[in-house]
């Protein structure tokens, strides 16, 4: 059996208590240590097309490079918006609009110094958003208008695109290859485009703002008589009217 004195147990309560001081000191001390590692610098953003007029609902994105962390903005309706990103890293740009995020431009925001503070850094970022675009990640049951589960992702991208941009009206487009009856292809295509018009309209997005419509084969963007052309033909098109 181990016995303590009354002196034995005030000295392991001594070197308890200094433990627990000690600890605290280093705590205390990781935390200055941490926020002087993550300081955020405040960015002031205005976003314009090449006509300098504000772009709204645009999202753009900050890419750490160290940490690959990514940092979310969206311009209001004067295209402006403000954020804060971590000092002491490198960002990419980039441009977020429906699948994978274009890549714009970078900015080194360097790490403070003993003493320093960040001032407001002003960023002006020109862009212009293309009217049409393909949905490479848009897929359907063969033969068939069902959607395959692969396709939400993007799709989502586009229903949050428009709530974004409220004012905005697409035209979704099906296109088929030429393999089969081109009235059948017609008829698929129609029905494939008004499959998806009907996704974005159970997304929260008015039925007002989109339209669809099929055009089986006849706007072919490859040769049909390779594997890889008809699947390029085998596309479906958002068109922005408004």
């Amino acid at each position: 059996m181990l016995l303590f004195s009354v002196s034995d147990i005030k000295q392991v309560n001594a070197k308890i208590m200094y433990m627990k001081t000690f600890v605290l000191s280093l705590l205390c001390l990781m935390s200055v240590m941490s926020l002087a590692q993550t300081a955020m610098a405040p960015l002031s953003i205005n976003v314009t097309d090449f006509q300098n007029k504000p772009r709204k609902g645009e999202q753009i994105w900050f890419q750490a490079k160290k940490t690959g962390k990514v940092y979310k903005g969206v311009s209001g309706t004067d295209g402006k918006f403000k954020m804060e990103i971590p000092g002491g890293d490198t960002y990419l740009i980039k441009i977020k609009s429906v699948g994978e995020a274009d890549d714009y431009s970078s900015i080194e925001v360097p790490a403070l110094q003993e003493g320093q503070r960040y001032g407001e850094m002003m960023l002006t970022i020109q862009i212009e958003i293309p009217k049409s675009f393909t949905l490479n990640n848009v897929n359907f049951d063969t033969g068939k208008s069902s959607l395959r589960s692969s396709s939400y992702k993007e799709l989502n991208e586009v229903a949050e695109l428009m709530k974004y941009k409220p004012e905005m009206k697409m035209r979704i487009e099906g296109h088929t290859d030429n393999v089969g009856d081109p009235e059948s292809n017609m008829k698929l295509s129609k029905a494939r485009a008004e499959a998806v018009k009907n996704y974005l309209i159970k997304k929260g997005i008015s039925a007002d703002r989109l339209s669809s419509e099929g055009f089986g084969s006849t706007r072919p963007v490859a040769l049909n008589d390779t594997a890889a052309g008809r699947q390029k033909n085998r596309r479906t098109e958002v068109h922005v009217v408004e």
